[in-house]
């Protein structure tokens, strides 16, 4: 077994890692963040549907309103994900996981109408799964002391 592994395992009196916890909290900051960021870009596609230039053609494309509402309800559920991730549970990390992976997905989807952000959102995504996945339930317990 080599010595990365054994470090991963959960041993009682072990100390946790910082860096851990560390990515943990950096991930649930930006998932709130990008949570707020991405409602924000939602409500303003709702409110006013000639907000994003759509550049080129495209097989995803929906209506503007569409992607508004779809944005709005993503970005609310990962804000209130990453607030969750917070406590230390693993059911949040769990969540987590599953709406980055959603709103990488969308922001994929959203690459014609806004391309730099829809990119810089998919890499902060995919930067919040590994932080996640990495996040043992020890590291959770000590985070909370």
């Amino acid at each position: 077994m080599s010595q990365r592994t054994e470090h991963r395992q959960a041993t009682p009196g072990r100390p946790v890692s910082g860096w851990a916890v560390g990515f943990a909290a950096f991930a649930a900051c930006v998932m709130v963040l990008a949570g707020v960021f991405g409602a924000i870009m939602g409500f303003a596609a709702i409110l006013e549907n000639e907000v994003y230039v759509f550049r080129g053609d495209y097989v995803f494309e929906f209506d503007l309103t569409t992607w508004g509402w779809l944005h709005l309800l993503i970005g609310i559920f990962v804000a209130v994900a990453g607030f969750a991730v917070f406590t230390g549970q693993a059911w949040a990390r769990t969540v987590g996981i599953i709406l980055a992976g959603l709103s990488a997905i969308a922001n994929f989807m959203f690459i014609p109408y806004y391309p730099v952000w829809s990119l810089l959102i998919i890499a902060l995504d995919i930067v919040v799964i590994w932080a996640l996945a990495v996040y043992s339930r020890q590291a959770a317990a000590a985070a909370l002391r």
